[in-house]
C-alpha cells in the first residue's frame, strides 16, 4: 500500500485514500449523465442504443484508468459532448455519411493524435500557450460549467426575445436544484471535503421523498457491444471527402483537451514551479489511446471531462481519483439503470459551484493591460457563449497575436502561436462558409 502511495505522490500532494475515493466518486456522479445522454444522441445515426451505452462506459473506463494509472492525474475521460452532436448531426445526418465511416474518422483522428504526440507537436502547442490565456481558459471554463449547471437546473432557459431568460422557479425540479445549491454551498462554506458528494446524494434523497425521482426497478443485464464493436469503416474514412471530418474531430478535441487540462491543473495546483505540466506526454497519450478505443468499441471522440474539477474540489489530487472514476464506469456497464436514478437537479448545483470556484483564476489576469485583457476577455466570454472551449481558445489566440502585431510587439509572439493563429483564422473562414 505504501508503494502505491509513493507512486501516486500522496505525501507531496497532501492527499490520502479516503479523499481520493470520495473525489473519484464525486467526479463519476457529476459526469454519469453521459452514460444516458451519449446513446440518446448517437442513436439518431441508427446505432443500437444498448451497444452505444456499453461502449460509452467502456471507453470512459479505459480513458480514466489510463489517465489515472499512467499519467497520474485526477482527470476522467468519456465521449465528449458537442463532438457527439457533431458526429450525429454534422457528419451522419448532415453529410449523409454512415455511422461506420464516421467511427472510422474518429479512429483516424485518434491515430493522428498519437503521431502528433510521438513527434512532440502537441507538447509544443501546450507549452506555447501564453500564461495569461491559461488563466483566462480556466476562468472561461468555470463560467461554462456554471452555465451548464444553470441550464440543467432549469434556472436558465431559452428565450425567443432575449436568447436566455429565467426559468420557472415554481417548477418542482428547479426548486429541488435550488435546494441542492443551498445545501452544497452551505457544506462548502462549513469546510466539508465531501460537500459535492453529500450535496448530490442528499438532493437525490429529497427528490425521492418529493416524488421527483423515478425509482421504478429496471432489470440488470450483461453489457452487449456486438452492435458496434469493430464496426468502424476506416477505408471509407480514408477517402478524400472524409478528411475534413477527421480534421474537425482532431482540431476540436485537441483544444478542448488542452483547455480542460489547463483548467483542472490550475484548480488542483498541479503545475510545477516553471508553470509547466509534468508528465504532459503521458496525459496526451492517454486521451489519444482513449479516442482510438472509443472508435473501436463504438462511440464518438473521447475527451478529458471538465467535470473532473468537481472531484478536484472534493480534494482529489492524484491519479487515484481518475482510477476510481474509471472503475465506477466499469460497474456502470452492469448498473446503468441504478445510476439513472440520480436526477439532473442533483448534479446541476455541483456544476454551478465548481464553476464559481474556478472563476478565482480571473484574478491572475492583468486586466489593467489592454494587450492582455482583451484576448483574456474574449476567451472567458466566448467559451460559454459559443458553448465551445475550442472557440474560446481560437478567439483568445487570434486576438493575442493580432494585437501584438498591430502594436509592433510581434517579436513577443512564439512561432508556434503564429502557426496556431493561422490555423484558427482558417477555421473561422471555414466556419463562415457554413
Amino acid at each position: 500500500m505504501r508503494t502505491l502511495e509513493t507512486y501516486f505522490q500522496f505525501d507531496s500532494l497532501g492527499t490520502n485514500w479516503r479523499t481520493e475515493i470520495i473525489a473519484g466518486l464525486t467526479t463519476f456522479i457529476t459526469m454519469a449523465y453521459i452514460i444516458f445522454v451519449n446513446p440518446s444522441i448517437l442513436k439518431e445515426t441508427g446505432m443500437p442504443v444498448e451497444a452505444v451505452t456499453a461502449a460509452t462506459c467502456l471507453s470512459a473506463a479505459i480513458g480514466s484508468l489510463l489517465m489515472g494509472g499512467f499519467a497520474r492525474y485526477p482527470i476522467a475521460l468519456a465521449p465528449g459532448m458537442g463532438l457527439n452532436a457533431y458526429f450525429t448531426y454534422g457528419v451522419v445526418k448532415g453529410m449523409g455519411v454512415s455511422w461506420e465511416v464516421a467511427l472510422g474518422a474518429v479512429f483516424l483522428s485518434g491515430i493522428a493524435f498519437l503521431l502528433l504526440t510521438a513527434l512532440g507537436i502537441r507538447q509544443v502547442i501546450v507549452s506555447a500557450i501564453p500564461q495569461d490565456l491559461y488563466a483566462a481558459v480556466a476562468a472561461g471554463i468555470g463560467f461554462f460549467i456554471a452555465f451548464i449547471g444553470f441550464k440543467n437546473a432549469g434556472l436558465v432557459v431559452a428565450h425567443p426575445a432575449t436568447i436566455v431568460g429565467m426559468g420557472n422557479l415554481r417548477e418542482p425540479s428547479t426548486l429541488l436544484a435550488v435546494f441542492g445549491l443551498l445545501l452544497t454551498a452551505a457544506l462548502l462554506v462549513a469546510g466539508f471535503r465531501a460537500a459535492m458528494l453529500i450535496g448530490i446524494l442528499g438532493t437525490t434523497v429529497v427528490g425521492v421523498f418529493a416524488g421527483l425521482v423515478n425509482l421504478q426497478p429496471q432489470p440488470l443485464s450483461l453489457p452487449n457491444l456486438s452492435g458496434t464493436f469493430l464496426h468502424l469503416d476506416v477505408a471509407g474514412a480514408l477517402k478524400l471527402g472524409a478528411l475534413e471530418i477527421v480534421f474537425v474531430f482532431l482540431f476540436v478535441d485537441m483544444f478542448d483537451n488542452i483547455g480542460t487540462l489547463v483548467a483542472v491543473g490550475k484548480r488542483a495546483n498541479l503545475f510545477d514551479e516553471t508553470n509547466s505540466i509534468p508528465r504532459v506526454n503521458r496525459i496526451l497519450y492517454s486521451d489519444a489511446i482513449a479516442t482510438v478505443a472509443g472508435s473501436l468499441t463504438g462511440t464518438s471522440t473521447v475527451v478529458s471531462y471538465i467535470e473532473s474539477a468537481a472531484g478536484v474540489v472534493a480534494g482529489g489530487r492524484s491519479g487515484v481519483t481518475a482510477i476510481v472514476t474509471g472503475l465506477l464506469f466499469i460497474a456502470a456497464m452492469f448498473l446503468a439503470p441504478i445510476i439513472g436514478v440520480i436526477p439532473a437537479a442533483a448534479t446541476a448545483p455541483a456544476l454551478i459551484l465548481v464553476g464559481s470556484l474556478m472563476m478565482t483564476h480571473a484574478a491572475e489576469i492583468r486586466w489593467s493591460d489592454p494587450l492582455v485583457a482583451i484576448p483574456a476577455f474574449l476567451t472567458v466570454t466566448t467559451i460559454p457563449l459559443t458553448f465551445s472551449i475550442a472557440n474560446g481558445l481560437a478567439f483568445g489566440f487570434t486576438a493575442h497575436t493580432l494585437l501584438r502585431v498591430f502594436s509592433g510587439r510581434h517579436k513577443e509572439v512564439n512561432w508556434v502561436v503564429y502557426v496556431l493563429t493561422a490555423l484558427f483564422l482558417a477555421r473561422f473562414i471555414y466556419m463562415g462558409k457554413g
